[in-house]
């Protein structure tokens, strides 16, 4: 997805809600862009430069929030995209934040341990004034994590002298984290197919079968989260490929021994069969064409394009990753009736886990594991009826819905 195809994206919507266009235009471009260059002093005693960005699209509704990621890939345009998305996805789900996104242009495999703490400190140190606990409050994203993310408070805490929990999301429980993060993105993801099989599909779970590409960490909790509802889960695939059976795979034993270092298609537990020769191999292109109620990309974005959209069975898409459906595949796909339930609000379980840790440490507002799960449920399905219900009244697709929804409360609060 391009930048620009987010901005025509908002300008329909706002178009429809007859927003004045001086708001629209607020809206569409990113309140401010940060690009920056830091020194790291490498291992051999030679400094390197890196690149790095901050995008901060909207703030209208709260502090800014988004990830900070890692890869040698990482750009502007890109960045910019991912804090656009986040303003939406924030504004759909009804929690008082805005959205940004950072990252630095590394491959992180590349360095050692102490090269990438040198580097996060540098990233802290060339961006701190724009962030805080009421500004900016960046996250784990691609190749970051809860180690990456306490490095970043320290450094920011010791050039601010504040001591701020807040700053930083996603970060360890013993850190001043929360339980539920880790699975937080599947879990919500599973809050929607739920729903979305009630009312969508008008089907049981035990009646509805699934077909997840991807198995990292958001497939993976997703599976779990699926499988404790009773979902069918007939197909898994990843990386190195896939298994499906008819009759329903084991989650519980298949993730066994994927955590001992198996590769799915060396593995076939079926739930009613157990340990099955019936499996069949499955590629993680296409698991996408098999014919199943719910198809639900879960890990990289483009994987339906026009090339094979016409090739797709299912009835409904969950978008799990971000943007896996390209504009030119869900123009066929709505011709062939298929819902999509579009990634703004389908993965959106990950930031509002982090709301509540935020909420935590800046207001001390703490919910046990079990609350925790059931708010992010409960949240999630009030915002998937909220979206399906404008789809509704406004004759238009669940994605045009929540960007309806999402540009409709940011205009409001600008």
């Amino acid at each position: 997805m391009s930048y620009n195809e987010i901005r025509d994206l908002i300008g329909s919507a706002g178009t429809k809600l007859k927003i004045p266009k001086e708001k629209i235009a607020q809206i569409s471009e990113p309140k401010r862009v940060i690009e920056t260059s830091f020194p790291v002093k490498m291992e051999n005693g030679k400094t390197r430069v890196f690149k790095g960005y901050r995008v901060q699209h909207n703030d209208a509704r709260g502090p800014y929030k988004g990830g900070i990621r890692y890869h040698e890939k990482v750009d502007l345009d890109e960045v910019k995209v991912l804090a656009a998305l986040m303003s939406l996805k924030t504004a759909v789900i009804g929690i008082p934040f805005g959205g940004s996104k950072g990252g630095v242009e590394v491959d992180p495999r590349t360095l050692s341990q102490k090269e990438l703490k040198r580097l996060t400190e540098g990233f802290a140190k060339s961006i701190f004034e724009s962030i805080g606990e009421q500004k900016d409050v960046p996250a784990p994203d691609v190749n970051t994590n809860p180690k990456i993310m306490k490095w970043f408070r320290a450094e920011y805490e010791k050039l601010t002298g504040q001591n701020a929990p807040g700053v930083i999301t996603g970060k360890a429980y013993r850190d001043g984290g929360i339980k539920v993060r880790d699975e937080a993105t599947g879990l919500g993801g599973a809050a929607v197919v739920e729903q979305i099989t009630k009312t969508i599909l008008k089907q049981k779970p035990e009646e509805t079968t699934v077909a997840i590409q991807g198995f990292g960490n958001v497939g993976n909790h997703l599976a779990h989260h699926l499988s404790h509802m009773k979902f069918k889960i007939i197909a898994i695939a990843d990386i190195d490929g896939g298994i499906m059976h008819e009759d329903g795979l084991d989650y519980h034993a298949t993730y066994k021994q994927r955590s001992k270092g198996e590769k799915l298609p060396s593995l076939c537990f079926c739930s009613i069969h157990g340990p099955s020769k019936d499996c069949c191999e499955v590629s993680p292109v296409k698991i996408l064409e098999e014919k199943v109620d719910i198809l639900i990309p879960a890990a990289v974005g483009d994987q339906i394009t026009k090339a094979n959209a016409n090739k797709i069975k299912a009835k409904v898409i969950v978008e799990m990753a971000n943007h896996p459906v390209d504009a030119e595949a869900e123009k066929i796909l709505k011709t062939k009736g298929i819902s999509i339930v579009p990634d703004i609000l389908s993965n959106a379980g990950g930031v509002l886990a982090s709301y509540l840790e935020w909420r935590e440490n800046v207001g001390g507002v703490k919910l046990e594991y079990e609350e925790a799960k059931t708010y992010l449920i409960r949240k999630m399905k009030k915002a998937t009826s909220e979206v399906e219900k404008m789809a509704l009244d406004e004759k238009v697709s669940l994605r045009e819905a929540a960007y309806l929804i999402a540009i409709k409360r940011i205009a409001k609060a600008l």
